[in-house]
Parts: structure tokens; sequence; C-alpha cells
């Protein structure tokens, strides 16, 4: 009893690699390997490159909005007409600094997705499950030991990036410390160009560390969907079909092969025989064929059945044991007669001609 609890727990531990159905049915469940901090990093990336393109046209655009609302705005009359023409202005200069920016985040989003899963839709991820409420499921994961692993990897994330940090400020602290003695716009694109500085920098350290969490990510995500023994078994069993069924659909189909091999032997011109374990049946048509053809054969139970087909309808059957065993062996059903035989059957043939021209058919 103890042994046969050890196997069935072997046969349950997970040791098998997922086959590629199991990862497809994963992957429609959107259960895939995927690094947030990637996604991160390439938004990071995608943004502060884009700011130090663009970053003397979004400087300027807002020192205009300044420069307007201190010389204008100011000044201006409060109507209920006058704010909603300024909240307008001041909503599509906004849009202007801040809309390309969302969209090139929304591109680095799409991009860093995309390298990582491919192009995917599984509506079944955001499906609703009650399961998914479980206060005890939820407390689990809390304190599991995946998420004491993402808390270490926070934790390291938010030093390094302070690090980083720190370095840059350290290395221009000469440039901030002197900052009262520059023009607003002087200060303004200093801080916007360290600004950048430090973006790019901690970008490039997340980069590094997703590239790293996301290899730890496809090592878990390989671990969770590893398969038991049992669960190869099953699956295989799924895939090709359960034999007693398979054997039972091979069956019925011989059995219609037979049927309707049985309904050509009546159209035969000769069924040669060996006399009782093998017989084949011939049809020839001189103005549609170039060689006799085998309409249908068969062994020991078959070849009884064909026989008796054939002397109940008349077809003429001749004992010829080796050309039987040849014809049976060389040529399959529809097929024509094997050339090095159409000596033997041309007799035969010339033979049952003959036999029907005396019985006056």
């Amino acid at each position: 009893m103890y042994l046969t609890a050890d196997l069935m727990f072997f046969s349950q531990e997970k040791t098998e690699k997922a086959s590629p159905k199991k990862k497809q049915d994963s992957r429609k469940k959107g259960q895939v390997a995927k690094s947030s901090d990637v996604n991160t990093a390439i938004i990071l990336l995608f943004v502060f490159l884009f700011l130090w393109l663009i970053g003397s046209y979004a400087s300027e655009r807002l020192f205009k909005m300044s420069s307007y609302t201190f010389e204008h705005l100011l000044t201006l009359e409060l109507t209920e007409r006058n704010v909603q023409a300024l909240f307008l202005d001041l909503t599509m200069e906004v849009v202007w600094i801040v809309g390309p920016i969302m969209f090139v985040a929304m591109i680095g989003a799409i991009i860093s997705n995309y390298m990582q899963v491919g192009f995917l839709f599984a509506p079944e991820a955001i499906k609703m499950k009650l399961s998914k409420m479980d206060p005890i499921q939820g407390f689990k994961r809390i304190y599991s030991v995946r998420a004491l692993v993402e808390f270490l990897k926070s934790m390291l994330k938010i030093s390094l990036v302070g690090i980083v940090t720190f370095t840059i400020i350290w290395i221009y602290v000469d440039d901030i410390l002197s900052l009262g003695l520059y023009s607003v716009g002087d200060s303004a694109t200093m801080i916007g160009s360290l600004t950048v500085i430090m973006g790019l920098a901690v970008a490039l350290l997340l980069i590094f560390l997703g590239i790293l969490d996301y290899l730890y990510q496809k090592y878990d995500h390989e671990k969770n969907i590893r398969m038991s023994k049992q669960d190869v078994k099953d699956e295989h069993k799924k895939s090709e079909g359960d034999p007693l069924i398979k054997s039972r659909m091979k069956e019925k189909q011989r059995q219609l092969a037979t049927s309707r091999m049985m309904q050509e032997v009546p159209k035969a011109d000769v069924v040669i025989t060996n006399p009782t374990h093998y017989a084949v049946a011939l049809k020839y048509d001189e103005g549609n064929m170039e060689a006799p053809v085998i309409t249908a054969k068969g062994v020991d139970y078959v070849a009884l059945k064909l026989i008796g087909i054939a002397k109940n309808n008349d077809v003429i059957t001749v004992e010829n044991r080796p050309l039987a065993r040849a014809l049976y062996a060389q040529a399959d059903i529809g097929q024509e007669v094997p050339e090095e035989l159409f000596k033997a059957v041309a007799e035969i043939l010339a033979y049952v001609y003959r036999l029907n021209k005396q019985a006056g058919q």
C-alpha cells in the first residue's frame, strides 16, 4: 500500500517540461513570462529620449504660457465666459506639451510588451472570477516566496536608482549650488538637462535589471506550468484519442471498406483463388483499361466470403495458388496488375472468355 502511494506521489510530481499544447493553453489564458521592469525601463527610455529631443520646444511653450499668464491673465476680468475660454486655452497648451510625451510612452509600452510576448489577445485573463476574491488565497499570495522575492527586487531597484541619481547629483553639485547666479531661463534649462540625464541613466539601469528579471520570470513561468508524468499521459491520450475508441473506429472503417469491396465482386470478370486462403477479383475493360485491375481481395474469412459472393453471382473462380498469392502481395485494390504477372493473368482471362463464349454469354 505504501509503495502504491509513493508511485502515485511521484506520478503527480510536476517534473516534466510543459508540452507545446500546455504552453499554448497557458498563453490563451494570458499566462506568459513577462517582466514589468522591462516595460517601465523601455517607457522611461523612450520618454526621456523624446524629452532630450524636444526639450527646447517644450520649454519654449512653457515660457510662452507663463509669460502670457503673468502679462494678460492676471488682469483678466473674472466672468463665466472668460474663465471658460481661459480653461480651454490652457488645456490646449497642456495637450500640446504633454500629449506627445504620453503618445511616446504608449508606443514604448506597446513595443516592450510585444518584445516579451508578441501579439497576444487573452480576454480570459481579465474575466471576472470569484476565486480571485478568496481572502485565503490572497493571504497566501501576499505571504509567499514569490512575494518575498518581489519585495527584495523592489528594495534592490530603489537602492540602485537612489545610488545612480545621487551619483549624478554629486557630479553636478557645483552647478546646482550655482543656480542662484543664473537667470530663470538658464536655471530651467539646466534643471531640465539634469533631469533628462538622470532619467536616461535610470532607464539604462532598469533595462539591465529588467533583462535579469525577465530571465527570472521566464524560469518561474516554465516552472509553474510544468507537468506531471500523469498529465503528459492524459494529454497524449486526449490528442491521440482513446485507444479503445480508435480501435472501434478502425474496425468500423474496415467493415465499410470490406462492404464496398464486396459490392464490386459481382462486376468482376474472374476471381483467382488459393483456393480458400486467398482470393483476388479482377476486372478488365479493353476499351477503358490498359491492364486488368484488382477490384477486391482478401484472406481466410474474407476470401471465403468473396468466393461465395462470386459463385452466387456466376463469376468464374479459377484456382491458381502462386498467382493468387502474388497478386495479393504485390498490388492493392484499385491498382493494375503488376507487369510481371501480365502473362499469367492474360492466360486466365482468355480461359474465362472462352468459357463465357461457350456458355453463350
